[in-house]
């Protein structure tokens, strides 16, 4: 079930009792004054007046239908995304680190034909190019969500609190430079957070990620059969599991095997956007 908010709800309403209102406005004058073609002039201002309403109801209940509550939180005791009231509990969140080295906007195609959500998440030094910000645009207007993964990759815990600040914040600028919108999503490189990077993504209303498990870093799952196997049969796969994956040659080849596979088991895919914010 989707939850409106009532602001919006109430806004529908109010338009509604504003455009019952206002088709009582005629007057006796008008009602007996005909035209040409035999309709009084009433009934033509009606016909408008009932064609505008029609149109600010159905551009209002578009609204609507676009204000969600979210549906997910992300539990920071595991980082497994978690329902909220009734969502649907057997789902898992697919993630993709290190973007758009290589392969992103192949994956992101891969995943755009079975209409799978994902976070990517992007490191500022494969932005330097033209080519690779027109290919993190592409992948922003296939509907992904594109997260802050710092820009150099560097374990924050081995940098100073200027040099963390300038590893997060310069992505955020040039994402939103790029696609128009700031990072929801911060993930820092090797999972390896601070107490100044934790509170930097709180004051930057960004929501902290790590993930629930991985595998195509370890040198025994890079190809494709071996890595479609662990991430489908690993003992990990639970309810609101959070899949960490990178811009690999073998992740690439693996991903459509991954995905299906999690289909079989009758997983669901959660989207981004339903992810509660700060």
């Amino acid at each position: 079930m989707i939850h409106k908010k009532w602001i919006a709800i109430a806004a529908v309403s109010f338009l509604l009792t504003a455009c019952g209102d206002d088709t009582n406005t005629s007057t006796t004058e008008e009602k007996e004054t005909k035209n040409v073609e035999g309709n009084t002039e009433t009934e033509k201002q009606e016909e408008n007046v009932e064609k505008e309403e029609v149109e600010e109801i159905e551009e209002v209940e578009e609204v609507v239908e676009q204000v969600e509550e979210p549906q997910y939180k992300v539990n920071p005791a595991n980082w497994a995304v978690q329902p909220i009231l009734d969502a649907d509990e057997k789902v898992v969140l697919v993630t993709i680190d290190d973007a758009p080295d290589k392969h992103s906007l192949e994956m992101a195609e891969t995943l755009k034909s079975q209409d799978i959500p994902a976070i990517f998440f992007v490191n500022g030094h494969f932005l330097e190019t033209d080519e690779k910000k027109q290919q993190l645009k592409k992948i922003h207007e296939m509907g992904f969500m594109i997260g802050n993964h710092a820009y150099s990759h560097q374990d924050l815990k081995g940098l100073t609190e200027q040099q963390q600040q300038e590893e997060i914040l310069k992505v955020s600028e040039m994402v939103e430079e790029i696609t128009g919108e700031k990072p929801k999503f911060f993930r820092a490189p090797f999972g390896s957070n601070t107490d100044f990077s934790k509170q930097l993504v709180a004051d930057e209303k960004m929501v902290l990620m790590n993930w629930t498990y991985g595998y195509d870093w370890e040198k025994q799952y890079q190809d494709a059969q071996t890595l479609t196997d662990i991430m489908v049969n690993t003992e990990y796969l639970n309810n609101g599991a959070n899949l960490l994956m990178h811009d690999r040659d073998w992740t690439v080849e693996a991903l459509p095997g991954i995905i299906q596979g999690l289909e079989d088991k009758g997983y669901g895919f959660v989207d981004p956007e339903e992810i509660e914010e700060m």
